[in-house]
Parts: structure tokens; sequence; C-alpha cells
């Protein structure tokens, strides 16, 4: 089993809001990185992307580069095959068992046999991802945190047959991105959002049945827990659509205290999905 040290190149399956931060971190951290997404405008924008985020926190002087020698080490593409030589691979695909399952099974035949496949999924299960390959034991969960070149954390998920290396792995290759982690069995929603789903949902419900106004809710859980974002502000930011997917995830899993909110599915419904969108619970420029 290599080390963190010995990994050259990180391949990252999307280049959405997860995948391109996943990717960001990780050239940030001096690997060479190739992140693959299903069409070329997805692959662009996430590109672009992560040039707005470097810059920014090159503004801060959060970072010790040049944000160009950074972006240098980060290579676009829509063909998987180009992951072939990845030494570890972060998917970070929709949340969706089957294509989670149908992405595996290809890294699975493309990657080398020491090649850790890690999956960012924050609801799914581990082992039931891992199942669609013949190296189970290679298999991780690493959930990021959104916004993922900001927030320190990252869950190790340990499926059933994930091997002790691996995890070990996990921990140390996520602490050489410059996280801090916690770890997990595979159980639904993990740690994260078996605790938080129900918070942000209860959150939603006290807006709805008029307990406070919007501001007030968020300011009193600011304020009365020390949380940076109250749970309508966190929902927007994660993005509603986020939010209903993985507490129906839950709520099919654990029962009703699980259950989604029933503003948060009109929200949804309504194409109101948050800070992305520039309309949920507030309004953004």
């Amino acid at each position: 089993m290599y080390e963190p040290a010995d990994v050259e190149t990180v391949g990252v399956v999307g280049a959405g809001t997860m995948g391109h931060g996943i990717a960001q971190v990780a050239a940030t951290a001096g690997y060479d990185v190739t992140m693959r997404d299903i069409e070329s405008e997805y692959v662009d924008r996430g590109l672009e992307e992560i040039d707005s985020s470097l810059e920014r926190l090159a503004a801060k002087g959060a970072i010790d580069e040049e944000p160009a020698t950074i972006r240098g080490r980060i290579a676009g593409t829509t063909d998987l095959a180009d992951l072939a030589d990845a030494d570890v691979t972060v998917e970070a695909a929709v949340e969706e068992m089957a294509v989670k399952r149908d992405v595996f099974a290809d890294l699975d035949a493309l990657a080398d046999d020491d090649a850790v496949l890690a999956t960012n999924t924050s609801t799914l299960s581990i082992t039931e991802i891992a199942g669609a390959t013949d190296r189970p034991d290679r298999v991780v969960g690493l959930h990021f945190m959104n916004p993922v070149p900001v927030m320190e954390g990252v869950e190790v998920v340990v499926g059933e047959h994930t091997d002790g290396a691996v995890v070990e792995f996990a921990h140390a290759f996520a602490d050489a991105l410059g996280k801090e982690t916690w770890e997990s069995d595979d159980k639904p929603g993990f740690v994260t959002n078996r605790v938080l789903m129900p918070w942000i949902n209860e959150g939603i419900r006290a807006y709805d049945e008029g307990v406070a106004t919007r501001d007030d809710i968020d300011r009193g859980m600011r304020l009365g827990t020390n949380v940076p974002m109250g749970p309508l502000e966190l929902a927007d930011h994660i993005g509603l659509d986020v939010v209903l997917d993985a507490s129906e995830t839950l709520h099919e899993e654990l029962g009703d205290r699980y259950k989604p909110a029933y503003l948060l599915t009109r929200k949804v419904a309504a194409g109101d999905l948050g800070k992305k969108t520039g309309e949920g619970f507030y309004g953004y420029e």
C-alpha cells in the first residue's frame, strides 16, 4: 500500500460544485489532476470556477503559489479512459446509485490494481457502490464538505469490505490535502448528514409554521449554537435540491423523522434551489 507521498496523479469524476472543488484542493496540494465530466461544457465551466476560486484565494493571501501554477496541474477531459493512470480517483458524480455503480464498474476496468477508488457520496452506501467492482477492498468514502476549498473537514466512510490500509490511506490523503478527518461506518447519512438533515428540515418547518422569521431562525441558531450559518442559509448554500435528495434517501432508509419539510419540496419544485440559482430562502445577485 502506498502513501500519499507516492501519489502523483489524482483523478476526479465530475466537474460540478464538489468535483471542481476536489480537483482544486488536490492541485493546490501539488498533485497533477485529471478532471472528467460527460460534456465539455461541464468541464469548461468547472475549470472556470477553479480559476475564479484561485483568484479569490490569492487576493486573500490564502494560497502560496500563483493561481496559474496551480491551475496548470489540472487537465479537463470527457474521456474516462484519461483517468486510467490515476493513483487515486475520487468520484463526485450525481447522487444516484445507478450512476455511481456504472462509474465504478468502468473505473475498475481501467485503473491499476493498486489504485484507490473513492466516492464523495453524502448518503449512499459505500458497500453497494463498491459491489460494482472487483476490488471492494480498495473502495472508500471520502465525503468532502462544500465549499471544498474552504471547509476543513473530510468524512472517511468505511465500507463492509474496505481494507484497513485503504482507510489509513484515506485519512492520510485527506491530511495531505490540508483537511482534518473523522470516520464513519457505512450507515445511512454517515455522521454529517444523519445529524445535519433533520436540523435543516426542522429549521425550514419552523419558518413555514411561523415560529419565527427567516432571519431570526438563522440568527438564533448562529448566536445560540455558535454555528457559522443557520439552517436556511446553509440549505441555500448547499443547494435545496441536494438537501432534498439527501433527506429523501434518509427518509427511505430511516423513517419519518427524516421526512423532508413541505416548504423544501415546494421550493425545489419551483426551481428555487438556493445560491446557485439566485433564489432560495434568500435572494442572491
